[in-house]
């Protein structure tokens, strides 16, 4: 097991910084319905618009049997990010609705390949 010292998590600590978090969960219109799954699309054509501007940086639906239905992390403000919500086809359609919470994470953190 790797060994993490006192200095390097104070280290590590000083380079975090502000993110948002969305968790979204299946609004009041959700159903596996033709246009349900349209406008699905449609948020997830949105969302490859703001990975490409840089604005989410983490994507991806939720797979299990919970009322989540699926996560962001953006590097925009909660204020940005909640505006960015309240235009998203499928939150304006009540097909999903969400929740904005600030976290802290480090720069450069990815998902392995």
């Amino acid at each position: 097991m790797t060994e993490i010292t006192d200095e390097y998590m104070q280290q590590m600590l000083g380079k975090s910084r502000s993110y948002t978090i969305v968790i979204l969960h299946p609004g009041p219109n959700y159903a596996d319905t033709p246009e349900v799954d349209a406008t699905i699309w449609e948020h997830g054509r949105r969302n490859f618009v703001l990975r490409a501007e840089g604005k989410l940086v983490i994507v991806g639906p939720v797979t299990d049997d919970t009322d989540t239905s699926g996560l962001g992390i953006f590097d925009a403000t909660v204020g940005e990010v909640t505006a960015i919500m309240d235009a998203d086809p499928s939150v304006q359609a009540g097909v999903l609705t969400y929740e904005v919470h600030p976290m802290r994470s480090f720069p450069g953190d990815a998902l392995p390949a």
